[in-house]
């Protein structure tokens, strides 16, 4: 598979696939790279509605111009630990950063949440995210508001007098409910226009369908999650296999 930077006709042929709606993984197949190299460079340079090779290679070069030796960490930042590859980690991380951002989160959101997310304590100081993000410390005030307002994370005082900023374990939990209640509401909107609209017309019969979907699939992620809510808080070494364990009962007979 090669490495290195991607060559102006390889983002040509990203553009190409994007052009004919082509998922990233089929892209990074016919390239020969990583799908987290293609949805990488797509989600920064415009997003596969306006991604442009041309674009998008100059904007590569100016910022290889423009990058400077990473400044060593400071006392604030978090050293890698436990025999960890620093830039497998970087990586990884811009990797998951783009999938949240795929998934609505704003960029720096994104940089937050991930950095949270991957802390060995769950948990850092607002001078440690300012530090590990080389952002200001406003950006990071109004990234962690945002989180906080989405029940992603809570704040409090350390011993120091120090914000710091936590990801619990039910975290993921706490989301996927709030995107149920999100869905539930859907229904609820829906319904009020089968009202508005004529029940028996077809706009109305839409969006009763509309409901009647969005009542099942609410119903479903809130009673999986409260099924799978243990799985957040147990140690996936006491598992079989590697997995997070307990699995949860699904009804099945034995």
């Amino acid at each position: 598979m090669p490495g290195g930077r991607l060559t102006l006709l390889e983002r040509q042929q990203i553009a190409l696939g994007l052009a004919d709606s082509l998922p990233y993984a089929e892209i990074a197949r016919r390239l020969d790279r990583p799908t987290s190299t293609i949805t990488r460079e797509v989600m920064r340079n415009g997003g596969p509605t306006a991604y442009r090779a041309d674009l998008a290679h100059r904007a590569t070069e100016r910022r290889a111009h423009r990058r400077r030796p990473a400044p060593s960490p400071g006392p604030g930042a978090p050293a890698q630990g436990h025999g960890r590859d620093a830039g497998a980690v970087t990586e990884y991380e811009e990797t998951f950063t783009t999938l949240l951002m795929q998934q609505g989160l704003p960029k720096m959101t994104a940089r937050v949440l991930t950095s949270l997310f991957t802390a060995d304590a769950g948990s850092l100081t607002a001078s440690q995210l300012v530090q590990r993000l080389q952002v200001s410390p406003a950006s990071v005030s109004k990234a962690v508001a945002f989180l906080e307002s989405q029940g992603l994370v809570r704040r409090e005082r350390d011993e120091r007098r120090r914000e710091r900023y936590f990801v619990d374990d039910d975290v993921w939990y706490q989301s996927t409910i709030a995107g149920a209640r999100g869905t539930a509401q859907v229904a609820e909107i829906a319904r009020q226009g089968v009202g508005i609209l004529g029940r028996g017309t077809p706009a109305a019969a839409r969006l009763e369908n509309i409901a009647r979907f969005s009542d099942f699939i609410s119903e479903s992620i809130h009673r999986a999650a409260e099924q799978a809510r243990e799985i957040l808080r147990s140690k996936p070494e006491a598992a079989s296999g590697g997995r997070a364990g307990p699995v949860p009962d699904r009804g099945q007979p034995s």
